[in-house]
């Protein structure tokens, strides 16, 4: 069984209510580090300097949401690498260059698990500073389809 927004109003919805949750809600980051777990070994990379990135086409992207959601929307040249697919295709991600890895949003913990991975493995790696929905909100380019595999 699949389960869509019913439009991309909810999900902005959703965004914001977030949003809004994290600047006013007392002891968030506290809970979010609870969630999320410690990122101090996870660094992150703003959209804008990720945009500028794909232009110079110098860094690879991967998106670690499950293929239904990539499918439905992705950044423009991500691969799709599924959660339950990320260990099977850790060997295929070159070593050479630089990863970002996005998600959901900022607390997703996909991104921060593959980067953490791939890390280890001696792969510079770094996470979209939220994710795709903040992509697709800001204007930048989106694809759609499939594709975009390992």
């Amino acid at each position: 069984m699949f389960y869509a927004l019913a439009s991309s109003r909810v999900g902005e919805l959703w965004s914001a209510l977030r949003d809004v949750a994290a600047e006013h809600v007392a002891g968030i980051e506290r809970l979010a580090t609870a969630y999320v777990g410690d990122r101090r070994d996870v660094e992150s990379i703003t959209r804008a300097e990720l945009a500028k990135r794909l232009r110079r086409r110098d860094v690879v992207v991967i998106d670690v949401r499950p293929t239904a959601e990539y499918a439905a929307g992705h950044i423009p040249g991500a691969r799709s690498m599924p959660p339950d697919e990320v260990r099977r295709h850790l060997r295929s991600i070159p070593k050479d260059g630089e990863i970002v890895a996005y998600c959901r949003g900022p607390f997703c913990v996909y991104a921060d698990d593959v980067v953490r991975a791939l890390r280890r493995r001696g792969v510079r790696a770094r996470r979209l500073e939220d994710g795709f929905p903040e992509w697709k909100r800001s204007g930048q380019e989106i694809a759609v389809g499939g594709g975009g595999g390992t």
